[in-house]
């Protein structure tokens, strides 16, 4: 009987790693706009592995930062589903899209989105402490030492350059050990000496936590990067080579 459940146990396991991180299936997004519908996603079908890199790039107004809203669990589809770290995302409430966010999900933005009045411990801090988590300091403080910020912890985001506050943020985006992370123009305010060694910290907590990444990106030399490339144009998605060529 033992010998039973241990191989269904680990036949759970095994279908549990084997499950994607995200899948989207037939995705539409409309918005009204003057009594009529708008459609910004047109149909969108695409499933990323645990584990696995993804850029998706676009010109401005093709649905980029619309589409990684719905992976993500920000926002919901008009109509298509959404899976995210194996739970149906597309007809949940909020409180349930944002419990699973807290949990599994880790977040970059172009904008670093501190808390202006927190310094950069604090900062780090947030996601474990609304997840009731207690003695998180010292974790917030080795999270900041592995992005270089260990002399830095007490400063608030106005006393640091834009790199050191991107710093901050990806520190905030893996202190809880997300299932995976969403990045939205990570480099988009940062001069290109400052974003090289930003993509690389990137990268590499990716790799060291063994998170799955999706990435939005103007920047192609990025996108080529990651694992796998999309392009969304006009709420379109299609696949890309390393080449840049469909």
């Amino acid at each position: 009987m033992l010998q039973e459940t241990n191989i269904e146990s680990d036949r759970m396991s095994e279908s549990k790693e084997d499950r994607p991180a995200l899948a989207l299936n037939d995705v539409r997004k409309s918005f009204r706009s003057g009594g009529d519908a708008l459609e910004v996603l047109k149909g969108i079908s695409f499933t990323v592995r645990p584990g696995e890199t993804v850029s998706i790039i676009g010109p401005s107004g093709s649905g980029k930062t619309t589409l990684l809203g719905i992976c993500a669990g920000l926002d919901q589809p008009t109509t298509g589903t959404v899976t995210l770290c194996g739970e149906d995302v597309s007809h949940m409430g909020e409180d349930q899209r944002a419990a699973i966010r807290n949990e599994r999900v880790g977040f970059v933005f172009q904008n670093f989105q501190l808390i202006p009045t927190l310094t950069a411990l604090e900062n780090v801090m947030v996601p474990l402490e609304l997840r009731g988590e207690k003695n998180v300091r010292e974790r917030a403080r080795e999270l900041l030492g592995k992005v270089g910020l260990a002399d830095r912890v007490t400063h608030y985001p106005i006393q640091l350059s834009g790199g050191e506050q991107q710093r901050v943020a990806l520190a905030r985006a893996f202190v809880n050990e997300p299932d995976i992370l969403f990045a939205d123009e990570p480099t988009g305010n940062l001069d290109s000496d400052t974003s090289e060694p930003i993509v690389d910290l990137l990268f590499e907590l990716n790799r060291n936590l063994g998170t799955t990444l999706v990435l939005v990106t103007h920047d192609l030399e990025l996108a080529k990067t990651t694992d796998r490339l999309l392009k969304i144009d006009h709420g379109v998605l299609s696949e890309i080579n390393a080449s840049g060529h469909e």
